[in-house]
């Protein structure tokens, strides 16, 4: 059976915001979709440029570790 809930976590706890029917102690895997981020838009050319300088800085001072995994076209693409 698979049954989709909404819940809220807030102060360590999933606060449910639909009604369930679960027997007790079953146990469940919680699958958590975050909000999709969309950046704001910078219009004025200093403040892009500020930004762009700041995230170039930080991604050099985090490097990609040579032993990370490369990844396949394939494992890049949901797979359904």
């Amino acid at each position: 059976m698979q049954q989709t809930l909404k819940a809220i976590y807030r102060n360590g706890t999933f606060i449910l915001q639909t009604p369930c029917n679960l027997p007790e102690e079953v146990e469940i895997e919680l699958v958590v979709k975050s909000p999709p981020v969309i950046a704001p838009k910078i219009t004025d050319v200093n403040e892009r440029r500020k930004f762009l300088k700041s995230l170039v800085e930080r991604m050099q001072q985090n490097p990609i570790p040579p032993t990370a995994p490369q990844f396949t076209r394939d494992m890049l693409h949901e797979r359904r």
